[in-house]
């Protein structure tokens, strides 16, 4: 589980700053639609510090509303599955 929730969020991460780069250089840029899916699959809490840090999408209510929501379900989750011995 570990490994897959670190790949997910370097994924995350890498589009966040490469959609930050594209809207700066005017080129094609990821969707929303990805950059929600990705953080839906547990890319959430990386995706949202990293979209802090670099200033993108902060403007967004969506994003800044369902990106904290996301990473505290996938938290909560994850304490659940461990507390449980239910590693998964």
């Amino acid at each position: 589980m570990w490994y897959y929730l670190a790949a997910i969020s370097l994924l995350s991460v890498i589009l966040c700053v490469y959609d930050k780069s594209a809207a700066r250089l005017k080129v094609r840029r990821i969707s929303e639609k990805t950059l929600f899916f990705l953080s839906a699959l547990g890319g959430a809490l990386f995706m949202f510090i990293t979209m802090l840090i670099i200033r993108h999408k902060t403007k967004k209510a969506s994003f800044m509303i369902f990106l904290p929501l996301m990473a505290m379900i996938h938290l909560l989750a994850v304490i659940y599955f461990e507390y449980r011995g239910m590693h998964l």
